[in-house]
């Protein structure tokens, strides 16, 4: 990765999972955690169109390299997060990127975490079975 091609970084978050994306001029080449995306995300076409998604709204999708870093949550958790923080590199990017992006919903970051358990539930509002006698 040549450092003077970098076009834009930023940051994703959902659930427990970071992604820290760096768009670089190039060929469509996806590498998550320097492994090929497709590997990665086990040939799962539905990870790939959501981490996609933002690229081909804005008709970019073979324009650039996509260096992802990711950590924490699940695979779901990380193509959100990959999502959401290049949908925040091409407005960064390029500003009229921001209306296409902003209707579609992509820049929107999903606030939903998981509840911490409370004491005396077996799960966050789970009880136990009620028993009369």
């Amino acid at each position: 990765m040549n450092k003077n091609k970098i076009i834009a970084y930023s940051i994703g978050r959902r659930k427990k999972a970071i992604a820290q994306v760096i768009l670089c001029i190039g060929d469509g080449k996806l590498k998550i955690n320097k492994v090929n995306g497709y590997d990665y995300l086990q040939n799962n076409l539905n990870y790939l169109q959501r981490i996609n998604n933002p690229l081909v709204l804005v008709g970019m999708q073979n324009n650039f390299d996509i260096n992802i870093k990711a950590k924490g949550g699940g695979l779901m958790g990380q193509s959100d997060a990959s999502r959401l923080a290049i949908s925040r590199a091409l407005v960064v990017m390029d500003n009229n990127n921001r209306k296409i992006l902003k209707s579609a919903g992509l820049l929107t970051r999903d606030a939903r975490i998981v509840e911490r358990k409370k004491y005396g539930l077996k799960k966050a509002r789970k009880a136990g079975q009620y028993s009369k006698r």
